[in-house]
């Protein structure tokens, strides 16, 4: 009967999703359903490690929403992936699938990462005007390649080879990144350093504004000034300008986006979240630079290094507090006056510079890893395009 099923859905080698499994929707808990016991309420941000808080459910709940470790997870609402659990019995919220394979054989791993290139797709026909998510009908209706059990197999092995070697090089990144820090606190959370005022170190610290969205082009030519959003900074303070670059007129610049002109050496943190705590290092690649009104820019003084500054920011000591402080519920914004307000360590200029000097040896380091990462990240999507289109 299933054969028979699958030769009328298929094309070829070709299956439907909605041919391949039954998609559970997890259920609609209240927020006053949500406590301090029972079983965890399995939210997309849970998924996506941006959640800050885990709620818990004591009462009766339908069997079917309840999740156990290897279950595969697909998130189709306002973030789309897909997840295989692994931390144990826990209840499925909304806008989330929970995949049961009752309807052809088909390997697990194969699947996560044949739906995973085909989110991608997916994510164009997206429907929504406040939260995008993905209709059902259209998600059902997407055709991934169906071959033999054995094939699939080999195809999750081969990725999973790569997929292993580009976690190692992540990690590798994340340990070079805790070097850093570890070293900041070795230095100086440890000793008698002066704490000053981050207005105190700072020139001036100030905010972006927002230009008219007819101003901002994303074509770079003689005149036009970069422009910076939150997704051009990073929680490891490396400028990412390569992520969507966006450039306004000089006329701009100049104008009513004066006050917030961005220099070489300034450093940047975004001051809207969530997620807050994204910083950069502005580079010498423009001369000049222009920020929205979700950065906040600290120009140092004489009296620190901005390489110093940056790291200083970014560490927890200093900036736990400070987002804890963050006012609004669905967004966290920080004020300039909490901004100027931040707790800094002010060792001496040769103190700071000899950890400016380590930081930069790391960062060799981190060159080095962050190549062979793209390269391998570069394999793993050809074999994905060759696999799955």
């Amino acid at each position: 009967m299933a054969d028979s099923k699958i030769r009328v859905c298929r094309d070829e080698n070709m299956i439907r999703l909605g041919d391949v499994a039954t998609y559970i929707n997890g259920y609609a808990f209240k927020p006053e359903d949500r406590g301090e016991e029972g079983l965890p309420i399995i939210r997309i941000q849970d998924l996506t490690g941006n959640a800050h808080d885990l709620g818990f459910y004591n009462g009766e709940y339908p069997k079917k929403v309840e999740i156990n470790d290897g279950d595969i997870l697909i998130s189709w609402s306002a973030s789309l992936g897909v997840y295989i659990w692994s931390e144990g019995k826990a209840l499925l919220n909304q806008h989330i699938f929970k995949v049961v394979f009752d309807k052809v054989a088909i390997d697990k791993n194969y699947f996560v990462y044949a739906v995973r290139r085909k989110l991608v797709e997916m994510g164009m026909k997206t429907h929504g005007a406040t939260m995008k998510h993905i209709v059902k009908k259209d998600f059902d209706a997407t055709l991934i390649p169906y071959p033999t059990l054995d094939k699939q197999a080999e195809i999750a092995v081969n990725l999973n080879k790569v997929s292993s070697i580009i976690e190692a090089r992540e990690q590798e990144l994340q340990l070079l990144d805790n070097l850093i820090k570890a070293r900041f606190v070795e230095m100086f959370e440890k000793g008698n350093h002066e704490i000053v005022k981050a207005s105190e170190i700072c020139d001036f610290i100030t905010k972006g504004t927002t230009p008219t969205t007819g101003e901002i082009a994303e074509e770079y030519n003689d005149g036009k000034i970069p422009f910076l959003k939150v997704y051009n900074l990073s929680f490891t303070g490396e400028m990412l300008f390569e992520n969507n670059p966006q450039y306004i007129p000089k006329e701009t610049h100049d104008g009513k986006l004066a006050r917030s002109k961005v220099y070489p050496n300034d450093v940047l943190m975004n001051i809207v979240g969530p997620p807050l705590g994204k910083f950069a290092l502005v580079t010498d690649e423009f001369d000049e630079w222009n920020i929205n009104q979700a950065i906040a820019i600290f120009r140092a003084k004489d009296r620190i290094l901005p390489r110093f500054l940056l790291h200083a920011l970014m560490q927890p000591k200093v900036l736990e507090p400070f987002i804890g402080q963050a006012v609004g519920i669905r967004q966290q914004n920080l004020s300039l006056e909490q901004c100027r307000s931040l707790q800094i360590p002010l060792p001496s200029l040769e103190e700071q510079q000899s950890f400016v000097e380590f930081a930069k040896q790391v960062d060799k380091s981190k060159v080095k890893v962050q190549k062979a990462l793209d390269e391998t990240q570069k394999l793993f999507d050809s074999l994905m395009q060759q696999y799955f289109g």
